[in-house]
């Protein structure tokens, strides 16, 4: 069985303003799931990250820091400040991984101070393929990882299964191609919808999401990122944990 995260997102972002992301974890403990993705932009109020993290340990969770933080500003400059301040807040809550997109990366971008930076975080940043022209496109990531791994980094990626879909890149030729550099995948169906795309659960009779995570290691972090809306969430949450924990 594969160890599989469940994005606090997933519960909608009113009910996770109006109760915490620590109500969120004792059901998602009681669901089977290995742990919770913090969204830092869910935060109403200030961040007892501290208390998180020992509510965590007491429930046997561990967690990724998720942060709408583009690494690159849109003056292509590396954002160190903001970058320290959530390392700061991940590494309070304990986190294994911290999330970020890409942003506006060029070739003027200072890359070099990147990689001193994440050379020595303390925790990993995963790079995460979002839905916006500068994040959300597969060339500018390849280029960027290729860049990395020829400056001796291999930076990590969080695989948005469906992300893919907002600037019309293929999910399977974007799997083959990210594969070595993938650590952690989102998990979401998507569909149009009166002209928009939203994302939608997963269906255990659809192969292709099965397939797409075929191409990478067995036994992948992986995480429930589409909507999980019922009358028991926690039964709703245990049934697709089991799901995704099976394949």
């Amino acid at each position: 069985m594969s160890p599989v995260l469940v994005a606090a997102s997933a519960y909608g972002a009113d009910l996770v303003r109006r109760v915490g992301h620590a109500d969120l974890i004792p059901m998602v403990a009681a669901a089977g799931a290995a742990g919770l993705e913090i969204r830092r932009e869910l935060f109403d109020g200030p961040k007892d990250l501290g208390g998180l993290r020992e509510l965590l340990g007491q429930h046997k969770l561990f967690s990724v820091y998720s942060a709408p933080l583009e690494l690159f500003g849109a003056n292509g400059r590396f954002e160190r400040a903001q970058m320290s301040q959530v390392m700061e807040e991940a590494e309070e809550v304990g986190a294994r991984f911290l999330k970020v997109s890409l942003g506006h990366f060029s070739a003027g971008s200072d890359l070099q101070s990147l990689l001193r930076f994440v050379s020595h975080s303390p925790i990993e940043v995963l790079l995460e393929n979002d839905q916006t022209p500068q994040g959300g496109r597969l060339e500018p990531i390849v280029s960027f990882l290729a860049l990395c791994t020829g400056n001796g980094y291999a930076f990590g990626m969080t695989f948005d299964m469906g992300n893919w879909r907002w600037q019309g890149v293929d999910p399977e030729t974007a799997a083959r191609s990210l594969a070595p550099h993938v650590r952690y995948v989102h998990c979401k169906g998507v569909q149009e919808s009166h002209g928009k795309l939203k994302a939608v659960p997963l269906q255990a009779q659809d192969s292709h999401w099965q397939d797409m995570l075929g191409h990478f290691p067995s036994g992948i972090l992986r995480a429930i990122e589409f909507p999980l809306i019922g009358s028991d969430l926690e039964e709703t949450t245990r049934r697709h944990v089991a799901m995704l924990a099976a394949v």
